[in-house]
């Protein structure tokens, strides 16, 4: 991405993350934690007996031990990423410092959707901490739901969307059929496993007519990388995208109504452990459990990982960040966040 094209996020506020704990160390001693705050050994849920609708961000915090001694040193801890998700960069970022102070060790393996609810479902891969529920990857929780455990959302203000560049003429995906010549019969969408991918196949173009549409499907940086050659040559594009994302603020672009509800209503993100992930760490899963960002935080985040730095220096970015609100993990740990 060309960072001249890009503006800067203003004016964002501030907020932060829950975290709790159980009370013990992680020496994989049988505690479990199920969200109910009390350090009490709850029962754990599988995401697959979860009402995923109603989850609350940082429901259960409570607070953790200091972080010396909390941790193993030799435990490395794996987490999920989604190839191109910024989001998901963001909080396994903030994730891993948060970790590692309590003395893990950190690694990322970075996957499309589908391999990595398999890796995690396999006990491959520890934890992912992007789901989006209760419907965007609701086949993947069909299928591996009973094999993934609960450890909480994070957030509850994700959209999915079709985006235009603001001075096209389409205001309604109703409208998008009839303006085929302004967009070039193209819609441009992101991974082919991405459940907003999925959604768009199932729902969208049927619904709204758009079967004779293009409808490429790559990446989410080759999405963007249309998106910004669209916005500098002036053309119209109408492109898969969701809330939040950093390019709502980068780029002169809105969001298409969608008055028969094809793309869904408000998702959550929620964080989801291998089997076992409570009992083996109990302080772990309680970190990740009272996990919570805002809306405006998250943005902020994006500003200065995307924007800034264009994704040169994820962590270099997440410590900038933390070093402008010095408090934040200790709260974090203290479970004073929200």
């Amino acid at each position: 991405m060309r960072k001249s094209t890009l503006t800067l996020v203003a004016g964002l506020a501030a907020s932060g993350l829950v975290l709790a704990g159980c009370g013990d160390d992680d020496s994989g001693g049988g505690t479990t934690a199920g969200g109910s705050g009390d350090g009490g050994g709850a029962d754990v849920q599988t995401i697959g007996d979860v009402d995923s609708s109603s989850c609350e961000p940082a429901d259960g915090d409570t607070e953790i031990p200091d972080a010396a001694g909390t941790g193993d040193d030799s435990t490395t801890l794996t987490i999920g990423v989604f190839t191109g998700w910024d989001e998901n960069y963001v909080v396994a970022e903030l994730a891993k410092v948060a970790l590692e102070e309590q003395g893990y060790t950190v690694e990322f393996e970075e996957l499309e959707a589908g391999p990595a609810y398999t890796g995690v479902a396999d006990g491959d891969i520890d934890i992912l901490m992007d789901a989006w529920l209760p419907n965007t990857h609701a086949s993947y929780v069909e299928q591996f739901g009973d094999d993934l455990e609960d450890v909480g959302c994070w957030f509850d203000e994700g959209f999915l969307t079709i985006a235009v560049n603001a001075d096209s003429p389409a205001q309604s995906l109703e409208d998008l059929a009839g303006e085929a010549d302004a967009y070039g019969n193209r819609l441009v969408g992101i991974e082919p496993g991405a459940g907003l991918t999925a959604q768009t196949q199932d729902e969208v173009i049927p619904t709204y007519g758009l079967d004779d549409w293009e409808f490429p499907t790559s990446s989410s940086p080759a999405m963007l990388a249309e998106l910004d050659s669209a916005m500098s040559s002036g053309d119209d594009i109408a492109v898969t995208l969701w809330h939040p994302h950093w390019a709502y603020a980068a780029y002169d672009i809105r969001d298409l109504e969608d008055p028969e509800g094809a793309l869904g209503d408000a998702e959550r993100l929620y964080s989801l452990g291998r089997p076992g992930f409570h009992e083996e760490f109990p302080n772990a899963a309680q970190l990740i459990r009272n996990l919570y960002l805002s809306n405006d935080q998250l943005l902020e985040i994006e500003d200065l990982m995307v924007v800034q730095n264009n994704r040169e220096d994820n962590a270099g970015a997440i410590t900038q960040w933390l070093d402008a609100n010095p408090d934040f993990v200790e709260n974090w740990r203290a479970g004073s966040l929200t």
